[in-house]
């Protein structure tokens, strides 16, 4: 399962050292995970509760699809209960209700993909003071409403390899946009923040003229590339930090006359984005996996409920095939390093 630690060229070599610098909570900032009082189930010793239910920010995303699927291995590996609930949609307090009913049902844990860093803060944490173990991954919640944050690769290390993507596919100069996901995503807004850092220190030549948001839909997102192309005609590249968007992004160029014209990087999945890089539509993109990253938040969800770790800094678990984990400041668990994928290397994976 564990992806191949293949890298290409320069940008990723560079993604690798930022991602290793482990920033700590790279989505919402610091703090200590203090929040609701976390009942124990099991006593000192933990509890044998391996019913783990995941909650991504929206079902039919081939993103979470992929993530759900490492996250199911994991849990039957470990002999426990996998279940995956969630909103049709995206939206900031659309999984509240999903939250409330694992809690009900009596869940060891929970592991959550959050719409909002707040809106589903409260939720949360009463399923915290019920003794439900609550893990966030891909986006992370305010720090003291979960118990433990899987990070999926630092802020700095995602949106330094975006921006050296788009950087050298433009010839380092010229007006970008970004197609984001919904308005409030945690992740999203922190990635973004930080290409907005990298592009005025590094790339002065490169303006960034428009973010616009396509709320995880797949068509709105296509829509709103083509009013972005409208709007802006001296566009040179377009960021997407979204598995979604990037996708609906490439669909919108392939037929249009801007194929081969306006560069288009970000987060992709292969499976999604396969053809667009062998008809050149796109030259690159890059991800991690996010089976390995399901994968390791059924792990860590599991090592709290038993008692494993606390989610101390400096605790350790074992992964399974992944291998062995530190937990990090902040109760943050770092996965690995973003990857770039080309036409050389696409074929070689399938997910």
């Amino acid at each position: 399962m564990k992806f191949a630690h293949k890298r290409v060229g320069a940008v990723a070599a560079v993604a690798i050292a930022a991602a290793l610098a482990l920033s700590g909570c790279a989505d919402t900032g610091g703090g200590s995970t203090g929040g609701g009082s976390t009942a124990d189930t099991g006593g000192s010793g933990g509890s044998d509760n391996l019913a783990i239910t995941f909650l991504p920010k929206n079902l039919g995303n081939p993103y979470f699809d992929t993530s759900s699927k490492g996250g199911k291995a994991a849990v039957e590996a470990l002999g426990g209960t996998f279940a995956e609930v969630g909103p049709a949609e995206s939206g900031p307090d659309a999984q509240v209700s999903y939250i409330n009913t694992a809690t009900q049902q009596g869940v060891g844990g929970l592991v959550v993909s959050a719409n909002d860093p707040k809106a589903i803060c409260d939720a949360l944490n009463e399923a915290r003071d019920a003794g439900v173990k609550v893990v966030t991954f891909d986006s992370d919640t305010n720090p003291e409403c979960r118990d433990l944050f899987v990070n999926q690769a630092t802020a700095d290390g995602i949106a330094k390899v975006q921006v050296d993507l788009i950087a050298e596919q433009i010839g380092d100069a010229g007006e970008i946009a970004i197609v984001s996901s919904t308005a409030n995503a945690t992740n999203q807004n922190a990635w973004i923040d930080k290409m907005k850092e990298l592009l005025a220190a590094d790339h002065p030549d490169i303006q960034l003229v428009d973010t616009v948001y396509g709320d995880d839909d797949e068509q709105i997102s296509f829509d709103k590339t083509a009013a972005l192309l409208q709007s802006h005609p001296n566009l040179k590249g377009i960021i997407s930090p979204t598995t979604i968007g990037i996708s609906a992004a490439a669909r919108y160029l392939s037929t249009s006359d801007y194929k081969g014209k306006v560069a288009l990087t970000g987060l992709g999945t292969p499976n999604q984005m396969r053809e667009y890089v062998e008809d050149g539509t796109v030259t690159s993109f890059a991800l991690w996996n996010p089976e390995d990253l399901g994968y390791l938040a059924a792990y860590a969800t599991a090592a709290l409920i038993t008692g494993e770790i606390t989610g101390a800094e400096g605790d350790t678990f074992d992964a399974g095939d992944l291998g062995s984990y530190t937990v990090g400041a902040d109760a943050t668990v770092l996965l690995g390093d973003p990857f770039v994928f080309d036409k050389s290397n696409i074929g070689e994976f399938d997910f």
